[in-house]
């Protein structure tokens, strides 16, 4: 996981958007990062991913008839 650069997220939130403190502190890393028109990262979960979750954390079916 990656830190987070706080003193530099409090300046551009501070100086660079205008924002008091008390908001700055609600907003969520990623509320600010859409402010700031930060890159968001990858985007929603597309089928490719979804598959590739699904073959590697199956459903296992506990109690069922099936078993």
């Amino acid at each position: 996981m990656t830190a987070l650069d706080w003193p530099g997220l409090l300046r551009a939130g501070l100086h660079g958007l205008g924002l008091r403190p008390e908001d700055f502190w609600r907003l969520t890393p990623a509320e600010l990062f859409v402010m700031l028109g930060a890159d968001p990262g990858s985007g929603p979960l597309d089928r490719a991913g979804l598959e590739d979750l699904m073959a590697r954390f199956p459903d296992q079916r506990k109690g069922t008839e099936d078993d």
